[in-house]
């Protein structure tokens, strides 16, 4: 086959055949096709998209470049939750323990956090003890005995898309739906589950900025996962305000033991909940999602959830005395608190802005090498449509440095419109839409 055809094909808006994108992946992963034809391949993706269809294939062959994941020793359905990434977006931490300690069985993959959004790995080694990389092996053991574990994304998994995406991101191939969901569902698809949830978030703190955008990404992605023998879901959620109060990796922590103890804050808990009651749908042990809310409910009442969390955090290494005890898991930084400037209503926030305020007080990462603080972080006190007074307390500010603080609040502070009057029809519900 002639790598020149196939890109021209892309840029006449032609179909490509199976063989085509399965020999152009194998190619570009074996090093035969030059970096320059890749790029010509992404932008021509990028500027005249690819068929449903075809996006299903190349997230197969990308998904088949590398390692895939055996999970067969599971017994029973296994599940997967993937979130698209966010501010506070410790949902992960909670689902895994609510849906296991209700009869499922979730065997989950994850990776660290980059920028302004978080990553789960980084917020469970902020528990001392707690290993992600674990054999896969014990992973399974584990996931049998007691209904769920989270490790990190270990061996040579998908190649392809560690070649692709580093590509995009130097040649302004990035922002494409087709490259952007068969990069997420080829991770997904060799992790092994069979049946995931997807959060598509939307919003300023989000990739994808508008409900319209994000929904069209979910059903690429949904396509993909049944084309692909998946029972596939997708919420889309808003991402134009914080998940939860907290921001930060043992900051999330403590945040996610409170809302297993059934006192969290009632957005984050209001999504685990819903998300927890379609998993259990999609993996057969609830006869409905609004069925498999009410066993999520009760296990989070009954005390079932936080008592599963525990479990995995021991069987995964962790220390219980810090689960037990939260003011050691916090730790013992240098705070700052940060008063409101003027009176009114907050109309927006700019999640994208405090999320990058966390970084630089060292909760984040700008790069792959950065060392976290896994002390550091923020804790908002208000948020979208509540009223604040000029000298009110609207956030405490963690870190192990002072000088971080000046800086990090006047970043924090600019993410803040403050209006005089609520413009209630301009702020999104935390749940935009599902797809089940």
């Amino acid at each position: 086959m002639n790598t020149v055809d196939i890109i021209n094909k892309v840029v006449l808006k032609k179909e490509l055949t199976d063989e085509e994108i399965s020999y152009f992946v194998k190619q570009a992963v074996n090093g035969d096709i030059p970096d320059y034809q890749v790029s010509a391949f992404l932008m021509a993706v990028r500027c005249q998209n690819l068929s449903n269809n075809n996006t299903s294939v190349l997230t197969r062959e990308m998904e088949f470049s590398g390692d895939v994941v055996d999970l067969s020793g599971i017994n029973g359905v296994k599940l997967d939750k993937h979130s698209t990434g966010g501010v506070g977006d410790k949902a992960s931490l909670i689902i895994v323990p609510l849906v296991a300690a209700c009869g499922g069985k979730v065997a989950k993959l994850s990776g660290r956090g980059l920028g302004h959004t978080g990553g789960t790995i980084d917020k469970l080694e902020s528990i001392p003890g707690f290993n992600t990389e674990i054999s896969i092996t014990e992973f399974i053991e584990i996931v049998n005995s007691l209904g769920g574990a989270i490790i990190g994304a270990t061996g040579n998994l998908v190649p392809a898309d560690k070649m692709f995406y580093a590509l995009r991101d130097v040649t302004a191939s990035v922002e494409s739906i087709p490259l952007i969901a068969s990069s997420i569902m080829s991770k997904k698809l060799a992790s092994g589950a069979d049946a995931i949830l997807l959060d598509v978030k939307c919003g300023s703190g989000a990739f994808m900025k508008t409900p319209e955008a994000a929904r069209e990404l979910a059903e690429v992605m949904i396509h993909i996962g049944k084309d692909n023998g998946r029972k596939m879901a997708a919420f889309i959620t808003n991402m134009d305000i914080p998940l939860g109060h907290n921001i930060g990796n043992a900051l999330e922590v403590e945040e996610s033991i409170r809302t297993l103890k059934n006192d969290g804050p009632d957005d984050l808990t209001h999504e685990c909940v819903q998300a927890a009651g379609v998993m259990l749908y999609l993996g057969g042990v609830a006869d409905s999602p609004e069925d498999g809310e009410n066993m999520a409910k009760e296990s989070l009442a009954n005390g079932k959830a936080f008592a599963k969390f525990r479990e995995i955090v021991q069987a995964q290494g962790g220390d219980l005395a810090y689960i037990d005890d939260t003011a050691k898991l916090l730790g013992n930084p240098k705070s700052y608190d940060v008063i409101s400037l003027e009176s009114g209503f907050i109309n927006k926030m700019d999640t994208l802005e405090i999320g990058m305020s966390s970084v630089m007080l060292k909760a984040g990462r700008e790069t792959k090498t950065d060392k976290l603080d896994y002390y550091a972080g923020i804790t908002i006190y208000k948020k979208t449509g509540d009223e604040v007074k000029k000298g009110e307390k609207i956030a405490r500010l963690y870190a192990q440095d002072e000088s971080l603080f000046k800086a990090a609040e006047k970043r924090f502070l600019s993410a803040f419109k403050i209006q005089e009057k609520i413009d209630k029809e301009n702020i999104w519900p935390l749940m935009l839409h599902k797809i089940v």
